[in-house]
């Protein structure tokens, strides 16, 4: 076992997937120049300083508990975990392929779930901990033409209010973070499907328009910071979104009827 100096040893600890691009790679750089030591999960990352990189594909069970073992080896407490790793699809709901259906879970709702069932038995070790996970606003708010990415995001509020509950009397915290529409790299590395945009009239439209709001949206160290203020309270709420404007409309869904809702978002996307 690699032994860490009383320096190391006295630094708070985030461990995050998806840190190599995108908001996580903000959250680690922001956490990193703060003196936390970050343990960076993902395919391709950098080691830097604060900053260990291991290689880790979330979709895999052995290399997601490969990756924890290893960062147990260099810590003996985890302050916080953030499941971040995700990307996007777009489609019809019909002419979607099963395959990239699967895939999509895989990644982004699997992929939260294999990391948290390998970090919560240190978790419960140490009797304390917060777990985060990036959620987004379009699992209130499901997209049209992003249909499978709304459901992953969903699933993933709905495990981590479930998990809370679970956890609690060990002194451990989840939250999830909702973000709106953050301008990074997650835009151009979407799988988009125009299979069926013959007959869905308004399916091109709707992605272009959801892909410039993506582009004219926040910057990712603003979702960083609000990482930084999850990981920081004592006692975090279940969920957080982020973006005032986005608070607005998640607030209005609450308040307005569905249907009137869901007109709404036809509209803004037909």
């Amino acid at each position: 076992m690699k032994q860490r100096t009383g320096q190391q040893q006295n630094k708070p600890t985030l461990l995050i997937t998806g840190g190599s691009s995108g908001i996580g790679k903000a959250t680690v750089q922001l956490f990193a120049e703060r003196g936390w030591q970050v343990f960076e999960l993902s395919r391709h990352g950098e080691t830097g300083t604060n900053i260990r990189h291991i290689a880790c594909d979330v979709t895999d069970a052995k290399s997601v508990d490969s990756a924890v073992e290893q960062v147990l080896q260099e810590t003996q407490k985890l302050d916080v975990v953030i499941a971040n790793a995700g990307y996007g699809i777009s489609g019809t709901v019909e002419f979607t392929a099963i395959e990239d259906v699967h895939h999509q879970f895989d990644v982004n709702f699997f992929g939260a779930l294999l990391l948290a069932q390998a970090v919560l038995p240190q978790l419960r070790k140490q009797q304390g901990g917060t777990l985060i996970f990036t959620s987004s606003v379009a699992a209130v708010l499901s997209v049209p033409y992003q249909a499978f990415y709304s459901a992953t995001k969903a699933a993933i509020n709905a495990m981590a209010l479930a998990l809370q509950n679970e956890v609690r009397d060990f002194g451990i915290h989840v939250s999830v973070l909702m973000p709106g529409d953050v301008a990074t790299g997650f835009t151009a590395a979407r799988n988009k499907s125009q299979a069926g945009e013959a007959i869905y009239k308004t399916a091109h439209k709707a992605v272009a328009t959801m892909e410039h709001d993506e582009q004219h949206g926040l910057q990712p160290e603003t979702m960083a910071l609000d990482f930084w203020h999850i990981a920081n309270k004592r006692n975090p709420a279940p969920q957080y979104i982020g973006g005032a404007s986005y608070k607005l409309l998640c607030f209005l869904d609450r308040i307005l009827p569905k249907r009137l809702v869901n007109w709404i978002e036809y509209k803004v996307y037909s």
